[in-house]
């Protein structure tokens, strides 16, 4: 048991450092990552040094900073190329990104935040970083908004917490009386649109993925600066082609359509 503990605890310590590298904060000496894990320096140089034995870490011969190591996307790759959304969405997502030019991407939902599996940019949308692992809150974007329509209003409550919803703009929603107002009219017309409710100068539109239970269980955007995107005056067609890219990915998954029960005549 002593020694089940001891394994445990160590999985749990390597995991926290691994987990200290984060994309504001790529690069750290071994003092940061003993601050931010709250361990000592001598054992934080310690899992430093064993973890960059496996390649998890890597650090800067220059600097000597430490990163996260190549191991770490070679196991995103694996679990990656292994996820069923992702293989089905991303030949869509990019044919998308190529013919629009705006960023197309796909996530699912991770607790009370979105989890970004996919994140493709089109030349008007270019990023110099990849949205990938990238978590957003759900009630503040399109994508996150698509994905709420596979829960009803109470677990949406439960789930999101307390009002006032956060506010990131002045555009963002923070009751769930105009969340589910917003969802009601998302779902009548099929997608969902952000404009400026998580970022000045951006917007967004998302459609659901569901999969061969009709269950949503991911959701697929387009996004760029709001010259870009151009939803004043393209919405609709905009909507018809996100609506089309996320059956797509749905036919893909094995679903086949709103399943409807045939009522029986009582004799």
């Amino acid at each position: 048991m002593v020694s089940e503990s001891g394994g445990n605890q160590s999985v749990e310590r390597a995991s926290a450092v691994l987990n200290a590298f984060t994309l504001g904060r790529p690069a750290l000496r071994v003092s940061d990552v003993a601050a931010e894990v709250g361990l000592g320096i001598s054992t934080t140089s310690r899992l430093l040094a064993t973890l960059e034995s496996v390649d998890l870490v890597r650090r800067d011969p220059v600097s000597q900073l430490y990163e996260l190591g190549p191991a770490v996307l070679t196991m995103a790759g694996i679990a990656l190329n292994n996820d069923p959304i992702y293989r089905q969405a991303r030949p869509v997502a990019q044919r998308l990104a190529w013919e629009l030019g705006l960023g197309a991407n796909v996530a699912v939902r991770r607790g009370a935040e979105l989890f970004y599996l996919l994140n493709v940019e089109g030349q008007l949308a270019q990023k110099s970083f990849s949205l990938m692992g990238q978590r957003n809150p759900l009630h503040a974007t399109a994508m996150g908004k698509s994905l709420l329509l596979g829960l009803a209003p109470e677990q949406r409550r439960e789930l999101l917490g307390p009002e006032p919803l956060h506010g990131f703009t002045a555009h963002t929603i923070t009751t769930f009386e105009a969340l589910d107002a917003d969802l009601a009219r998302i779902a009548s017309r099929g997608y969902s649109t952000e404009i400026e409710e998580l970022a000045l100068g951006r917007a967004c539109i998302a459609a659901p993925v569901r999969d061969h239970t009709g269950a949503v269980v991911a959701a697929i955007s387009l996004s760029g600066a709001l010259s870009a995107i151009a939803l004043d005056e393209r919405e609709a067609d905009l909507g018809r082609t996100i609506v089309e890219a996320a059956d797509s990915v749905s036919i893909g998954l094995g679903y086949l359509g709103p399943v409807h029960t045939p009522v029986r005549e009582v004799r």
